[in-house]
């Protein structure tokens, strides 16, 4: 390539026996640009730093690149990988991505984004010739051929006869089709006991008929289907049939190669998939407090959105099955991570929930147990409001899997991502030192809306939305209802949403260290009427009372500090005309899977008054 000037290798490093190869390199490059914009910059080149992942084993060569001059200034951030494909092995497949950022750059920012763009065309069309070039050249030298680095299980081999030991991906029966092969259970689907795997044989067995349009699921899905299900084999096999249909109607085997992704999602969509966890599970990242959510929404529609997601589900399953071979033992989940910083009021936007609440209902009926772990960063205040509407529609073994992390350093705290993410693989806009393609998203403009139809009502989704989550009060005027919450678990997180149906309601939250009872039949009386209580002594108001007005929706959270009881308080003011009515939800977040600062959670408000930015 004519602009690249000089390479010098600054680290070459061989792993595996030579099977993989890690080299670094500062790359100098001769700056293509008109005399004035040289003159303004004062360089005639620049300086890149190269890295090159070179994996024998898998056939796989990835080559990351990112400037050194003026970093301060412009980000770039250019990647390319080589692999065999997946299908036919005899071709080569490459793909090429790149982000450019201009920061600050002596006032030309937009001629040196115009410039920029113009160069990384021209020499995303120099691949396939590059490409060509080389191979040529190994022909000209008399190479025709290389030998494929041997399976990893004959690379100590003495004998000829082991010269190809790998293991199908669709395994032998053995003793009368009644048990998988040890091998292959070790390689691809992990520690089975006698039972499951007798399970998983059978489960197996009732799909194994398959069609060239629809092709048996291999063992991995059907193992995912049947610990969703507790291996039962009736239940697994009615959630995988409807699963199997929807992807028919659908055509979801299609997706990885016909989905195109909407200009719009590309720019403004910030989330993509950023290297592996420390357990070998790819990792996705979304950058969901950056996500104009109203705009993304308003601009491809809720369809395309979740296409999107199903597009990513997909992309995670191929990248699974990626990760099993490369590190050699089974990875049938993937890991995601959630970056919360900016989330506000104005994500709880109800049709934006309902986009989410069907998108989690698609992906936990279809892709069950593909999440491996899921790491939530940089939490501000309003998240366990978002939490406490959504949570409910997570199956309760994925929300296990949740971590939490509250404080703006996510990092180098106690218990921190440092825990599951390598050091320099945490992205750089979260503290570490490993670039990303993946963007802050930011608001689309709204010359590219496409609807102005979807609904505008502002704030969270409504309490009737729940399909029977929350549970109805009526209260008649000067009438109480009390929720009384023992907590022996401090630092954890108490969360509530509740809507007003009709009439105003009063609404605040106390705190007392003794263990309370219900007050009994009489409805218009508080537990702390009783004589032996004193607000500010022995309890105290802990969130000051606020009238709610109907169809007004609150959301609010506060860090139970200390032991005792906690009261959520409703009242019907006396005043009223008639009986007020309500539908509430309420959770606890666990400390031990709440890592972070929560003090000073406030309530929030989402109806009609509130304005959706």
């Amino acid at each position: 390539m004519p602009i690249v000037l000089d390479c010098e290798i600054i680290e070459d490093t061989l792993y595996d026996n030579g099977a993989r190869r890690d080299t670094k390199r500062r790359c100098k490059i001769a700056v293509e640009a008109p005399y004035l914009i040289k003159k303004i910059i004062g360089v005639d080149v620049v300086f890149f730093i190269q890295k090159n992942f070179l994996d024998m084993k898998t056939r796989t060569l990835s080559i990351e690149a990112t400037n050194e001059s003026f970093a301060t200034r412009v980000e770039i951030f250019e990647k390319c990988r080589y692999y065999a494909h997946p299908e036919n092995p005899d071709w080569t497949c490459f793909d090429q991505t790149a982000t450019l950022d201009i920061k600050n750059f002596f006032g030309i920012e937009h001629s040196m984004e115009k410039m920029g763009m113009k160069q990384y065309t021209q020499t995303t069309l120099k691949g396939k010739e590059i490409i060509e070039y080389f191979v040529n050249e190994l022909k000209q030298e008399g190479i025709t051929h290389v030998d494929r680095w041997p399976a990893e299980e004959t690379v100590n081999s003495t004998t000829a006869t082991q010269a190809n030991t790998a293991l199908p991906e669709k395994p032998p029966l053995c003793r009368d089709n009644s048990i998988l092969d040890a091998d292959y259970i070790a390689k691809y689907l992990g520690q089975l006991t006698p039972l499951q795997e007798s399970k998983l044989v059978q489960l197996r067995k009732r799909f194994e008929h398959g069609t060239s349009e629809h092709p048996e699921p291999d063992y991995q899905t059907l193992l995912r289907f049947l610990r969703a299900r507790d291996f039962s084999i009736d239940k697994a096999t009615g959630m995988l049939q409807e699963s199997l249909q929807w992807r028919k109607e659908h055509r979801i085997d299609d997706i990885l190669s016909e989905y195109k992704t909407p200009a719009v999602v590309e720019k403004y969509f910030p989330g993509g998939w950023h290297h592996h966890d420390k357990d070998g599970r790819p990792l996705y990242i979304l950058r969901l407090g950056t996500m104009d959510v109203k705009g993304l929404l308003k601009s491809v529609g809720e369809d395309e959105l979740l296409k999107l997601t199903l597009h990513i589900c997909e992309e995670g399953l191929k990248l699974m099955k990626e990760a099993t071979k490369l590190f050699g033992k089974p990875i049938w989940n993937w890991c995601l991570l959630v970056d919360l910083d900016g989330l506000s009021m104005r994500h709880l936007w109800r049709p934006g929930v309902k986009a989410l609440l069907r998108i989690i209902e698609t992906v936990e009926k279809n892709y069950p147990e593909t999440m491996g772990r899921v790491l939530i960063v940089r939490a501000p205040r309003v998240f366990p409001v978002l939490w406490t509407i959504v949570s409910t529609f997570i199956d309760e073994n994925t929300r296990s899997k949740f971590l939490f992390f509250g404080g703006p350093d996510c990092m180098h705290a106690e218990d921190g991502i440092e825990q599951y993410i390598d050091t320099d693989k945490i992205p750089s806009f979260l503290g570490g030192s490993c670039s990303t393609l993946i963007h802050e998203g930011g608001l689309v403009p709204k010359h590219l809306y496409k609807s102005e139809s979807i609904e505008e009502s502002n704030g969270a989704i409504h309490a009737h939305d729940h399909h029977g989550l929350y549970k109805a009060v009526d209260l008649k005027p000067g009438q109480l209802f009390e929720l009384l919450i023992r907590n022996t678990d401090p630092k954890s997180v108490l969360t509530w949403d509740f809507e007003v149906l009709k009439n105003d309601t009063l609404f605040a939250v106390y705190h007392t260290e003794k263990e309370l009872e219900p007050s009994g039949n009489d409805d218009f009386s508080s537990v702390f009427d009783a004589p032996d209580f004193k607000e500010g002594s022995n309890y105290k108001k802990i969130e000051q009372s606020v009238k709610c007005r109907p169809k007004e929706g609150v959301q609010g959270s506060h860090e139970m500090a200390s032991t005792g009881t906690y009261v959520l308080q409703w009242m019907c003011p006396p005043s009223c005309d008639g009986p007020a009515q309500l539908m509430y939800f309420h959770e606890i977040l666990s400390s031990a899977n709440y890592k972070g600062s929560m003090t000073s959670l406030q309530s929030g408000f989402s109806s009609n008054s509130l304005q959706s930015r």
